[in-house]
């Protein structure tokens, strides 16, 4: 079955999309990490913070141009998708933006506060058991019935085209960013899970600074992009284990795959415990409460599994911020 592979054209139609909806998240500079590092006075280390959207994580870019670009297909029916729980609520914000119905199937375990923005924007919301879904396959069976039932459109959170083109104009506000002030890109560093927000990215980085390497970052025990990078296709997990639980997808979309093996230069892996420092250390040095998934990037760096070497600026992704308040407690506060 032959796939349409998202462009860096469709990521600047995107851009046009996203406008109407959002402002850009912020590029915020880090001294710290900069002194952490040991940078010299002529690089710099950069913060892109899409828990500034108004759904906390970078995954409305994508749904609001899958939208903008299926309202004909969508017509007066129903979306469904299923979620982790970022996408919930940035499919649902799409969906309050465009007056569509929206119904999600979540984890019956994802932290509240994705239950409750993804129920702020006006959708409905079905449950599942995440722990046996390797086994029953729960999740895809109750988005396949809903779209069934309800004769509704089924959204991809990563495994579209036009979700990688959407997700990709936060690379674009990247580029444009650092052009704007004379700078160059050595390191860009993305989570990676189904693919579709590095995909995205990796399109805008790689026409806009084509010497910079972009690189993945992913849990150690939920590294399925890293295997597939080391054997040359797509390798799926059955059992995905990590505290990031926007990262545990089984496999990188098919959509993404034919984007990430030729632009990410290399993907690392690391243990939850370095991302609960990396949360620990985002709090403390810029005041952003972040979720694990959103942590794991800056965590590359922190914990040197990342040669900052060269001469440009270093860009990292904070993916997201929706963590419940007592598990960001649990998680930071014995490091």
């Amino acid at each position: 079955m032959s796939i349409r592979v998202a462009t860096i054209d469709d990521v600047h139609r995107a851009a046009d999309i996203i406008a109407q909806h959002v402002s850009p998240p912020p590029l915020i500079r880090s001294y710290a990490l900069e002194r952490e590092l040991g940078f010299a006075e002529d690089r710099r280390v950069w913060l892109k913070d899409y828990g500034w959207t108004p759904v906390g994580s970078f995954k409305l870019l994508g749904a609001l141009n899958w939208t903008a670009q299926n309202l004909e297909r969508i017509g007066d029916r129903p979306i469904a998708a299923h979620s982790s729980g970022n996408f919930a609520s940035g499919i649902s914000f799409a969906g309050m933006r465009y007056d569509k119905r929206v119904i999600i199937v979540m984890p019956e375990s994802a932290p509240k506060i994705k239950f409750e923005r993804t129920r702020s924007f006006g959708a409905e919301i079905r449950t599942y058991d995440i722990t046996t879904d390797a086994q029953t396959g729960e999740r895809d069976r109750l988005t396949r019935e809903i779209a069934e039932q309800e004769n509704a459109v089924q959204a991809s959170p990563y495994d579209d085209a036009d979700v990688i083109a959407g997700n990709g104009v936060g690379g674009l506000q990247i580029v444009e960013d650092l052009q704007r002030h004379g700078r160059q890109l050595s390191h860009f560093l993305c989570q990676v899970s189904g693919g579709g927000l590095m995909a995205g990215h990796a399109l805008a980085i790689a026409d806009g600074f084509p010497q910079a390497r972009i690189i993945g970052v992913e849990p150690s025990a939920a590294d399925d992009f890293r295997q597939s990078l080391a054997k040359g296709d797509r390798v799926r997990i059955e059992q995905p284990q990590s505290i990031c639980d926007g990262l545990l997808s089984y496999d990188v979309g098919e959509h993404n795959w034919p984007i990430l093996r030729t632009l990410v230069s290399n993907c690392v892996a690391l243990p939850d415990l370095a991302t609960r420092q990396a949360m620990k250390w985002l709090y403390d040095h810029h005041g952003l409460r972040t979720e694990p998934s959103g942590a794991i990037a800056t965590a590359a760096l922190l914990q040197r599994s990342v040669d900052p070497a060269g001469d440009g600026d270093v860009v990292v992704v904070v993916s997201g911020r929706n963590v419940d308040e007592e598990r960001f407690r649990e998680w930071t506060h014995d490091l």
